[in-house]
């Protein structure tokens, strides 16, 4: 990993706003990239609670924003606390079903991490993680008697889901060529997502210090500038001597429990073991291999990746954390309801709001972070914005 940069030489200003010279234009992906892992790959907990405030030498946001950049951290392993809050309606566990159901599309493999992964769209989890370099990484999915394995070693990808004994093998063509070594479903993907957001509609300040997993942070905390925005904040605890982020917190606006938080209980910097890596399909497993015309899911899932591939179609409208993906369905009608929809459609219309404008008539349906408008004349509005600003930025783009 990369040398320790020594605090002893940053500056003393904790509560200053971050320059925004440098800062990149991409808020809409920040919030929903975060909610793409919900959809994609990965979800957060209730705020881990963080064992006292360490005494360190002051440092600016600026100063621990370009810790977090040089931040080189090659080797670790640890353990992982992860949930989601959206505030999704309780469907009995059928949303974590459907969700899963829907990702099996390919290879139809329970191990397929495209579908095995959906299930931390909701609820806390726990996850091991390792990595060792670019081309060795392990996640593992702890369930209540089973145990669900992403692995990458070298050109080999497996997923080994011990519940159904069931084996997914595929390459990872671009092996160690285009990938950091990072370790999956952290909180450093989420943070990286985060930073991207950060420019003249965003306060970023320095929130003290805290304790994670044993080892003294600095708390970096994002604010959006502009109202409309259901972000509230975003908390960053930061190693003080890697410059890795050791824990994510993203709270809504409108107050409660985290809707995306996580955090290491365990972590260490040294090399894992040679056999962390080492995988052999058991005997009787049932294995899928991938098949050659899907794309072949890389060393592990990134934090949102499969989602803002999804949204590269989507025209963004606005500017900063109040920006709103939209995009055509091509199908005219809206959402099915009443009779026409039959007994689902009214399920679904009592999920949403009824709402009109200039736009025309449509159904805006709500999480704690992200709102989407599907307008009857099939258009998709979304973002991490009320639901009066997805409104407005509907009867703008009219």
């Amino acid at each position: 990993m990369a040398p320790y940069e020594s605090d002893e030489a940053t500056g003393a200003g904790q509560g200053e706003d971050l320059p925004t010279g440098r800062r990149k234009a991409a808020r809409y992906v920040v919030p929903v990239a975060v909610v793409g892992v919900a959809a994609a790959t990965i979800g957060l907990v209730p705020a881990l609670a963080d064992s006292g405030s360490p005494d360190l030498p002051k440092i600016t946001a600026q100063q621990l924003i370009e810790k977090i950049a040089k931040s080189d951290v090659q080797q670790l392993s640890g353990t992982v606390k992860v949930s989601t809050d959206l505030g999704l309606p309780n469907l009995g566990g059928l949303e974590s079903g459907l969700a899963s159901g829907a990702a099996r599309g390919g290879d139809g493999s329970s191990a397929d991490p495209k579908s095995k992964l959906t299930e931390l769209v909701s609820g806390t989890h726990t996850l091991r993680v390792a990595t060792d370099g670019p081309d060795r990484q392990k996640l593992s999915l702890l369930e209540s008697g089973s145990e669900y394995s992403l692995i990458h070693d070298g050109r080999n990808v497996w997923g080994y889901d011990s519940k159904s004994n069931e084996v997914f093998h595929g390459t990872a063509a671009d092996s160690g060529k285009e990938h950091r070594a990072e370790p999956p479903a952290t909180p450093k993907g989420f943070a990286d997502e985060a930073l991207k957001s950060v420019d003249d509609t965003t306060s970023v300040t320095v929130d003290g210090t805290a304790q994670v997993a044993g080892r003294d942070a600095y708390k970096l905390l994002i604010k959006p500038r502009q109202s409309g925005s259901t972000v509230g904040a975003i908390s960053i605890a930061v190693d003080a001597k890697t410059g890795m982020p050791l824990k994510f917190t993203l709270t809504p606006k409108s107050g409660g429990a985290a809707v995306l938080d996580a955090g290491f209980t365990q972590v260490s910097f040294a090399k894992p073991a040679d056999s962390t890596f080492d995988f052999t399909p058991p005997k009787g497993a049932k294995v899928t291999e991938e098949k050659k015309e899907a794309k072949a899911p890389g060393h592990t899932p990134r934090s949102g990746e499969d989602f803002t591939q999804g949204l590269q179609g989507a025209n963004v409208l606005g500017k900063g954390w109040t920006s709103v993906a939209t995009f055509d369905t091509g199908a005219k009608g809206g959402m099915p309801s009443g009779s026409e929809g039959g007994a689902f459609g009214g399920f679904l219309g009592s999920l949403g709001d009824h709402v009109s404008g200039k736009f025309g008539k449509g159904t805006v349906f709500s999480t704690r972070l992200v709102n989407a408008l599907i307008t009857d004349d099939g258009k998709v509005y979304a973002g991490a914005v009320t639901k009066d600003t997805l409104v407005k930025a509907a009867d703008e783009a009219k």
